[in-house]
C-alpha cells in the first residue's frame, strides 16, 4: 500500500497482530526513524526493507535483505558465465576490482552500492539528486558523477551496470538510463525493475552481448531473506523460485 504519513501508519498498526512489515519504494530510507533498533547492515546502508516486531518488547527492528539479494544475484550470474568460459572458479568475488556503475541512489541503490563495496568493487554513482549521489559515493569510498554526464558516459570494458531507478517500469517502459552505444562495454547489466521481467534495458544489453540479471531475481532473493526473518525458519527456496518466476 502507498502511505501518505508513515508516523500515522505505524500508530495505526501498533498491535502484536502485525508482527512485521515488508517495505517497498519509496519508504526504505524513511522507515529507519520509526525503528527502535536497526540491524548493523541496514544501519550502514541507512535503508530497511524489512521490519520485525520483537515479541518480547514490541520494539520494531529494521533489516535489509535487498543488499545480499542483489549482489549475490549479480555474483552468481558472473560465476556461471566465467565457469562456462574457462571452467575455473575463484575464491574472490567476481566483483573484486570491477567498475560498478550505479544509477540511482535511493534505498535499492544504497543496498547495491554497499554490497558492491563489500565485494571490492569501485562504485561510481549517478543520481538526478547530485547531493544524494555524493553522499552515497562518500559512504562507499566511491565516485560521484553528474547525472547529465550519464548519456555520454563510456565505462571501461568489463564494467558492471546496475539500474536502481524506476526507468523501465510503467509508465517509462521505453526508456533506459544510459546510452545504447555504451552497453557493449558492460560485462553485466542488472536492473532492479522487475515488471516487466525483461525491461528494455535488459533487452538492449542482451543484444549488445552483456550478461543480464532481472530484478525478479533480486525480488526473489530478498523475499527468501524476509521469509527467514518473519518465520525464523528456512524458506522453501525452490518452491518460492518456481512460484515467483511463474508469476512474472
Amino acid at each position: 500500500m502507498f502511505v501518505d504519513d508513515l508516523q500515522k501508519f505505524f500508530s495505526v498498526y501498533p498491535s502484536p497482530d502485525f508482527p512485521g512489515f515488508s517495505v517497498g519504494i519509496p519508504y526504505k530510507e524513511a522507515v529507519i526513524e520509526f525503528c527502535g533498533e536497526v540491524n548493523q547492515l541496514a544501519q550502514s546502508i541507512d535503508a530497511a526493507n524489512t521490519i520485525i516486531r520483537r515479541p518480547s518488547d514490541g520494539k520494531l527492528i529494521g533489516y535489509n535483505t535487498d543488499c545480499e539479494a542483489a549482489i549475490t544475484a549479480i555474483e552468481d550470474a558472473l560465476v556461471r558465465a566465467h565457469r562456462c568460459t574457462n571452467g575455473k572458479t575463484s575464491l574472490n568475488s567476481p566483483l573484486k576490482d570491477k567498475l560498478f556503475v550505479l544509477v540511482g541512489a535511493g534505498g535499492a541503490g544504497r543496498a547495491l552500492a554497499f554490497g558492491a563495496k563489500s565485494r571490492g568493487a569501485h562504485v561510481v554513482v549517478f543520481d538526478i539528486d547530485f547531493d544524494r549521489a555524493k553522499s552515497l559515493a562518500c559512504a562507499v569510498s566511491g565516485e560521484v558523477r553528474n547525472f547529465e554526464e550519464l548519456a555520454k558516459f563510456q565505462p571501461e570494458k568489463g564494467a558492471i551496470l546496475a539500474n536502481a531507478t524506476p526507468l523501465g517500469m510503467q509508465p517509462s517502459t521505453t526508456r533506459i538510463p544510459v546510452s545504447e552505444a555504451s552497453l557493449a562495454d558492460y560485462e553485466l547489466v542488472f536492473d532492479s525493475v522487475y515488471t516487466p521481467k525483461k525491461t528494455i534495458l535488459l533487452k538492449e544489453a542482451e543484444t549488445a552481448g552483456a550478461i543480464i540479471v532481472s530484478g525478479v531475481e533480486m525480488f526473489l532473493r530478498q523475499a527468501i531473506g524476509q521469509f527467514n526473518l518473519f518465520t525464523e525458519r528456512q524458506a522453501p527456496e525452490e518452491l518460492m523460485r518456481e512460484i515467483i518466476w511463474d508469476k512474472f
